[in-house]
């Protein structure tokens, strides 16, 4: 058998390849009340790692959407995820748990144009999973960062991370989106990426 070296960028991406001209983000549900009752520790490295997915989406011009179950009952999305946001990031209020069931959510999905999504947020095993199991029944390739969802119990972050990759997720790391969307090292991009995560 012989190999070829590959040419500077090959011709056909691997399906598991993240682009930053094809990926969207989708923030799910990272809102004030709800984040009261989530396990502290998986709260809080939620949150770093949300923090830097959102601003690696602005260094990498990635777009972002925001979905918030219920505002009344749960609140607006935290503070320290707001301020992460790239600037008019549209908003979304839904009641359905799959944010692809909401027709104002899908609508903008579908017109982004974009194949690949990235989905954050909590709780892991219910809007997150519903949502991923949705898009990737659809046809999205769908990517999870293990490090960036959240739920109340432990186990359950567990078992929404295998139904999701069941489903035909992508579970993966925030670090291992980001550097996957760079795709290179030395460029600006490359320093505001290495930054974030140091």
């Amino acid at each position: 058998m012989t190999m070829t070296v590959p040419s500077s960028s090959p011709s056909v991406p691997s399906p598991l390849a993240l682009s930053a001209q094809q990926a969207l983000i989708l923030c799910i549900d990272v809102q004030e009340r709800l984040a009261q009752a989530m396990h502290e520790e998986l709260l809080e490295r939620m949150v770093y790692n949300a923090g830097n997915l959102l601003r690696g989406a602005q260094a990498l011009g990635v777009p972002v959407l925001v979905s918030e179950q219920y505002r009344k009952g749960l609140g607006l999305t935290l503070p320290s995820l707001s301020e992460a946001l790239p600037a008019a990031t549209p908003r979304f209020e839904k009641i359905h748990f799959s944010a692809w069931a909401d027709p104002a959510i899908a609508k903008a999905i579908v017109d982004s144009g974009r194949s690949q999504i990235i989905v954050f947020g909590m709780e892991t095993h219910i809007c997150v999973y519903q949502t991923v199991r949705d898009l990737a029944h659809v046809g999205y390739r769908v990517h999870v960062p293990h490090d960036a969802v959240c739920s109340r119990d432990p186990e359950n972050l567990r078992v929404g991370l295998v139904l999701a990759e069941r489903a035909g997720a992508t579970v993966t790391a925030t670090e291992t989106i980001l550097f996957d969307l760079l795709g290179r090292a030395g460029t600006p991009e490359f320093k505001a990426i290495s930054a974030l995560v140091k």
